[in-house]
């Protein structure tokens, strides 16, 4: 295990958990936990692919294509989030915030970190403005 591998599953802990955090402290569904892990789910599904690269550079292989999964696989949990209440629709933000800290998982996954922590700040004080 490398320094950096670790470095990423700890960003995604922080980055993940803090928007968690926020919504936690907000009494939101889907709270500290769930977006931690969902950014950690990220940054694995990356690494992944990076160590399939390395291990099966001798076969042409699409390093994106796992991330892609996680976009569509974050959009059907988001979906089951969403809910209609009559003329309301609930779960909206919850959908949106766990797409983004999926995203976020990905940037960091693939060393993209200040794209990530840009994201990440601009997630928690989106809640103010």
């Amino acid at each position: 295990m490398t320094w950096e591998m670790i470095l990423r599953l700890v960003l995604a802990m922080i980055f993940g958990g803090l928007i968690g955090l926020e919504r936690e402290i907000g009494n939101r569904p889907a709270g500290f936990r769930t977006h931690t892990l969902v950014c950690m789910g990220s940054v694995l599904v990356m690494m992944t692919s990076e160590f399939m690269l390395d291990i099966y550079s001798s076969v042409s292989i699409d390093p994106a294509r796992l991330g892609a999964q996680v976009i569509s696989g974050i959009g059907f949990l988001g979906a089951g989030t969403i809910l209609k209440d009559g003329s309301r629709v609930r779960g909206l933000t919850t959908a949106a915030s766990l797409w983004v800290v999926a995203c976020i998982g990905l940037a960091i996954g693939v060393g993209f970190y200040w794209g990530a922590l840009i994201a990440t700040l601009l997630s928690y004080i989106f809640k103010e403005i």
